[in-house]
């Protein structure tokens, strides 16, 4: 069997003492919560703990705390969150939890994207849920400032309507990096890497909101860890490529020859967020030739078989696109 945080094998179910350290400070916490799910559980246990937690989409978030090793619902101090199976029209819901935390674990572990701690963990009722460490709790418990992209670029539904969210380009959050975080450079290049894992990976929901800077404790603001990283097609095949356009007002010419972005795209893409060229370059290459690895987590995730095959299929068809040189073929 496999750890419910980093999927390695190990010998019972549960998690494995590296996981239970970046969890739960090492606490021996059980990887089954001691109450059942919310499509069973009829009580005001879960009306309490989602009021200062939002929906994204059809996903309801709910808090959680740390209490004696146990993992209870809360609607103060919470240190975490947790996402069960969402409610709604798309397909394979049931494999929601399963779809996030896989794509979760191969950004941290493959691709060195920074990551909030995470797991897949079981109601009582068996059914599963995806759990992550809250990043914006200090460990006295107060809160380091967090802003989304839209609210740092004033994009709100009152002023861009209810799609608000998906009203920015890319291009145009890496100019409000440079003009909101000193250290812009750094996080220029952390900011780029993810918009590529995205493409490659068909996260079709990375919008403003999906990308945050944070305050830190000396007062400086830096990129949050990554957060909300699935593959949208999993769960509607007509997913766009993306959620956001790369360039404001504009395609480019290899796009207008394929119809889809390539090497070309994120190569003037990076340079036009001022990234060096060379860097730029290494950045993309980063993200070929670890299809072994990237398989061998697929394999050892909980999501079920036939979409650990589409899972692959549709990341290998991503990076054969990433490949494609226009420039070069002309």
């Amino acid at each position: 069997m496999n750890c419910s945080g980093c999927l390695k094998q190990i010998d019972n179910a549960g998690f494995c003492r590296k996981c239970l350290q970046q969890l739960f400070e090492g606490k021996k916490v059980e990887h089954v919560l001691p109450f059942n799910s919310p499509v069973t559980e009829h009580s005001d246990l879960y009306a309490n703990a989602v009021k200062r937690l939002s929906i994204s989409g059809v996903q309801l978030k709910y808090s959680l705390r740390l209490e004696n090793n146990e993992l209870i619902l809360t609607n103060t101090n919470a240190q975490y969150i947790l996402k069960p199976i969402p409610v709604g029209q798309f397909k394979n819901l049931d494999q929601a939890p399963a779809n996030e935390h896989l794509t979760m674990q191969v950004a941290g572990q493959i691709f060195k994207i920074t990551i909030p701690p995470n797991a897949i963990i079981h109601f009582k009722d068996n059914a599963p849920a995806y759990l992550v460490k809250r990043f914006d709790v200090k460990a006295d418990g107060s809160k380091n400032a967090q802003e989304d992209f839209a609210q740092i670029a004033q994009v709100t539904a009152e002023t861009h309507g209810k799609n608000y969210k998906y009203d920015l380009s890319y291009e145009e959050i890496g100019l409000l990096i440079k003009r909101h975080i000193a250290m812009y450079a750094v996080e220029l290049e952390k900011f780029f890497r993810l918009v590529i894992f995205n493409y490659i990976f068909s996260n079709g929901d990375a919008h403003a909101r999906n990308f945050s800077a944070v305050k830190t404790d000396d007062g400086d603001y830096i990129l949050t860890p990554a957060y909300d990283l699935l593959c949208t097609r999993i769960h509607s095949s007509g997913e766009a490529d993306m959620a956001l356009t790369l360039f404001k007002d504009r395609f480019t010419e290899a796009y207008d020859a394929h119809g889809f972005y390539t090497y070309d795209d994120f190569l003037e893409f990076g340079s036009v967020l001022g990234i060096k060229e060379s860097r730029v370059g290494k950045i993309i290459d980063e993200f070929n030739g670890k299809e072994e690895r990237i398989d061998q987590l697929v394999d050892a995730s909980f999501l079920r078989d036939d979409l650990r095959a589409f899972y692959k299929q549709t990341y290998k068809d991503k990076l054969t696109r990433l490949k494609v040189a226009y420039s070069k073929a002309k």
